[in-house]
């Protein structure tokens, strides 16, 4: 019994042990933490403590922006300010939370009287509208026990009483409204029109007197204010409108389809933005720094950071070139309909460029409608033709690149026939010729049999052309390295690539390389020509010249952006190849029956090259097409020497073979002379 009593106090003596140790650790782990929370209260409250309550500050510190500012300028090559901005006053109103619709009719007779609106728009329903919110204790009475009833039961719904009390509103009750009381109905109207707490625009183009009496008296007129908008105009008239491209208004704000993008940036939802072409494409240079205020007070707004307009672009357009380049084409066009064979015609197009910078000069394309000429410009990016022989320069470059022809190598001009299909022929039989008659007299035989060798064939009466998707494959990549079939990479939002044909069919390589295949725009026109005018450098053709750094006056800032020419790539050909078609351009416009002659000046030295193609359309718009037309096109440069301007001129279904005379407008040839005489004359050689 002893020896268990032993025992017991040893497991006794043990277990406090155990229970002591726990305690220290326990009382160890207390002190370690309430360690670390003492460590983590001296940092924040005493370490920190100036940074915290910056943080804080910043949390609770509420910024709110002002309206959009105004735009920069656009300004063109010779500084001449083409688009400006014009301060606008505004009366607005935004309903606040609460407001009764007592309270809403007592501020529309105290204001209506002091603003000019045209009160005449009222319409029935707004009428009646504020029959019932003036009179409601009348109009309550026209809804029957049954029809309240059904409104308890939820048979009816309060929208449907209040239509029903809409309805009942009678002419005789509308006509005791006084001139006083249709005034106080249209601006009420007005105050409601849109989302309740919507900011409304009540007026714009207010006059001084309006505005004033807003201002003076805002504070009591809970709800109206005055606001200064601004609105875009242009100087130039509609010259050049279309590619300047267009703002949204206050109330459009930013386009619906690109909303998250433009949050992501910053934007509000009524901010203002270009939508397109020019203004769109440089938004991020053009639009202003908005006003921001702090919340002081609860309600009362303090300006800490005053707007600016946005920063001012300087187009490469010569705005008086382009004035002319469109008075000539309206001239032209119009006179052009009247003449013989122009049923399906109704339009020119021009585009000059710099071909050493890729620099846009002036760009316009009109198009008649009736008795109207209206502006086709934006088509220059998006509507493809069908080239013709204007681009044979790139066709012979393939032949000398190949081996397939030699420079000066002569053949005859004769009437082709491949096996399948009918012949095909130059626009006149030319005989032996060499390749810079080719050129000259735009001999498609020529290019016919070039095609035939590079396609690994010589050409024989009646043979079967082989297909060899490699041939085409050489073609498209040299139309290609000029532009054609790709994107210029123009400074504009919007660019078509024109028609790539998917049918290879072996014959149809040789409508392929006399320009009869495959459709291009004239964007991608001008930049072929340019390109073949500075030697072989395919530049990126822009409108942008500078960016300018915004200003407190109507001057021009500091230049921040300068856009220097951008090469695309390189003809791969030997500069010996080159010059040799440059060449044939030059005897297109000089030799003895050119094609070209006459087109420009022969003083100017000019070098280029005709088309003439084949183009069908669909007359009665059924989806067939029924009928073919001609389209004639011209490009060029000047001097050929040293060339200052590239051009070139289309005038899609000028006239149509298929018709009872022969005649075919020269309508291309006028418009080309016409505007390099203007151009030369007001720059010189």
């Amino acid at each position: 019994m002893k020896k268990l009593n032993i025992n017991k106090n040893s497991k006794k003596n043990n277990l406090d042990k155990i229970v002591d140790r726990r305690l220290i650790v326990f009382l160890i782990i207390i002190i370690s933490l309430f360690s670390v929370v003492f460590i983590k209260l001296y940092f924040v409250m005493i370490v920190k403590n100036n940074t915290y309550k910056e943080e804080l500050s910043e949390l609770s510190y509420t910024k709110i922006e002002g309206t959009s500012s105004p735009r920069g300028r656009i300004y063109d090559r010779n500084y001449n300010i083409i688009v400006d901005n014009r301060a606008v006053k505004s009366i607005v109103f935004k309903k606040s939370k609460g407001y009764s619709v007592e309270e809403m009719i007592h501020l529309a007779y105290k204001v209506a009287p002091h603003l000019e609106l045209d009160y005449n728009k009222i319409t029935l329903r707004a009428k009646k509208e504020f029959f019932l919110a003036k009179y409601s204790d009348v109009c309550k009475k026209k809804i029957t026990k049954k029809e309240q009833e059904k409104l308890e039961a939820r048979k009816l719904t309060s929208k449907d009483i209040e239509e029903l009390k809409i309805e009942r509103i009678t002419d005789a009750e509308l006509s005791a409204f006084s001139e006083e009381d249709l005034k106080a109905a249209y601006l009420y109207y007005l105050m409601n029109k849109g989302y309740t707490y919507d900011e409304k625009i009540i007026k714009t183009e207010a006059t001084d007197s309006e505005y004033a009496y807003i201002a003076e008296y805002n504070a009591v007129l809970d709800g109206f204010n005055t606001k200064l908008d601004w609105e875009r105009v242009y100087p130039y008239g509609d010259t050049f409108k279309s590619i300047l491209g267009t703002v949204s208004t206050t109330t459009q704000g930013i386009p619906a389809d690109a909303k998250e993008e433009y949050l992501k940036m910053g934007y509000s939802l009524n901010d203002r933005v270009g939508l397109s072409y020019l203004e769109k494409q440089y938004e991020e240079y053009l639009k202003g720094e908005k006003d921001q205020y702090e919340v002081v007070n609860s309600h009362e707004l303090k300006l800490i950071k005053e707007g600016k307009r946005g920063n001012d672009i300087v187009l490469s357009i010569d705005i008086n070139l382009q004035q002319e380049v469109e008075r000539i084409l309206s001239e032209q066009v119009v006179k052009t309909k009247g003449e013989a064979n122009t049923e399906f015609y109704d339009h020119s197009s021009v585009i000059i460029q710099d071909p050493n910078t890729g620099e846009i000069l002036a760009m316009s394309s009109k198009q008649v409608v009736g008795d109207t000429v209206v502006d086709l410009t934006t088509s220059l990016l998006t509507s493809p033709i069908t080239p013709g022989s204007v681009v044979k320069g790139a066709s012979m470059l393939v032949g000398y690149n190949t081996g397939v022809i030699k420079m000066g190598e002569y053949m005859i001009d004769e009437c082709v026939k491949v096996a399948g299909a009918p012949q095909k022929c130059s626009s006149h039989t030319l005989g032996r010729i060499n390749d810079i008659t080719a050129l000259a007299k735009s001999s498609n035989v020529y290019q016919f049999k070039t095609a035939i060798r590079v396609n690994g064939q010589e050409y024989s009466y009646d043979m079967k052309l082989n297909f060899n998707q490699k041939a085409f494959d050489i073609y498209r990549n040299m139309y290609k390295s000029f532009g054609l079939g790709v994107k210029t990479g123009i400074d504009l939002p919007v660019e078509s690539l024109g028609y790539t044909s998917k049918d290879t069919s072996a014959g149809n390589l040789l409508d392929f390389v006399m320009g009869q295949y495959e459709t291009y725009t004239p964007i991608q026109l001008s930049q072929y020509i340019s390109t073949i005018a500075n030697g072989g450098s395919r530049l990126q053709p822009h409108l942008l010249k500078e960016v300018h750094k915004a200003t407190n006056d109507n001057s021009l800032g500091d230049v921040i952006v300068k856009v220097d020419k951008k090469v695309l790539n390189t003809i791969d050909t030997t500069p010996e190849y080159m010059n040799r078609m440059k060449e044939g351009f030059y005897a297109v416009m000089h030799s003895d029956g050119g094609y070209g002659v006459g087109y420009i000046d022969a003083k100017y030295d000019s070098a280029g090259k005709t088309g003439t193609s084949q183009s069908f359309i669909d007359t009665d718009n059924d989806g067939v097409i029924d009928t073919e037309t001609i389209t004639s096109s011209y490009v060029g440069y000047a001097p050929s020497s040293n060339p200052k301007m590239s051009i070139i001129v289309t005038s899609p279904d000028s006239s149509h073979p298929n018709s009872s005379s022969d005649y075919a407008s020269l309508v291309t040839y006028h418009i080309t002379r016409e505007i390099t005489n203007k151009y030369f004359e007001m720059y010189g050689m």
